[in-house]
């Protein structure tokens, strides 16, 4: 049993999210809904939880009216292993969402992501500094992450 699990709160659309989150993640699934009675503050069926995983990563998306939204202070990072799994994830959760720069979106409901490809780490924190910092200069004029462009850079071409 996983100690924390990320809430998130939508207005309306959590059993909506979560859906389109399952279908945008290999291993992911949508493990229980709990819905509003009769006598609740939503309509009669409208989920109000929605537990699902992604990677084994537990989340509850909560419908819990308008009184809150998204923002980047709490954002996802998805590690992605190859450049085909950057543009996959990239092109899915932008579908209806915005890009934004460094390798950071937000999705269609407004929660943000980092895409982000496996190697970053060692080429913005490599054993050359130089590298590193041409690295750095290359990813920030970024939208989405290109890892052959940041190793040339790294490289110094």
């Amino acid at each position: 049993m996983q100690k924390i699990t990320a809430c998130l709160w939508f207005d309306t659309e959590a059993e909506e999210a979560a859906e389109y989150y399952v279908s945008v993640f290999d291993n992911a699934k949508i493990k229980n809904v709990s819905r509003y009675g009769e006598g609740g503050p939503g309509p009669v069926g409208q989920a109000v939880v929605v537990e699902f995983d992604i990677e084994g990563q537990a989340f509850q998306a909560l419908n819990g009216g308008p009184a809150f939204s998204f923002t980047e202070a709490v954002s996802f990072v998805m590690d992605c292993a190859s450049q085909d799994e950057v543009d996959r994830y990239w092109n899915a959760l932008t579908d209806g969402g915005t890009e934004s720069q460094c390798g950071w979106l937000k999705d269609r409901y407004g929660v943000s992501w980092q895409i982000v490809p496996s190697v970053l780490g060692q080429l913005i924190g490599g054993p050359d500094p130089a590298g590193s910092q041409r690295a750095v200069q290359a990813m920030l004029g970024m939208r989405k992450l290109d890892i052959a462009e940041l190793q040339k850079a790294y490289d110094g071409g």
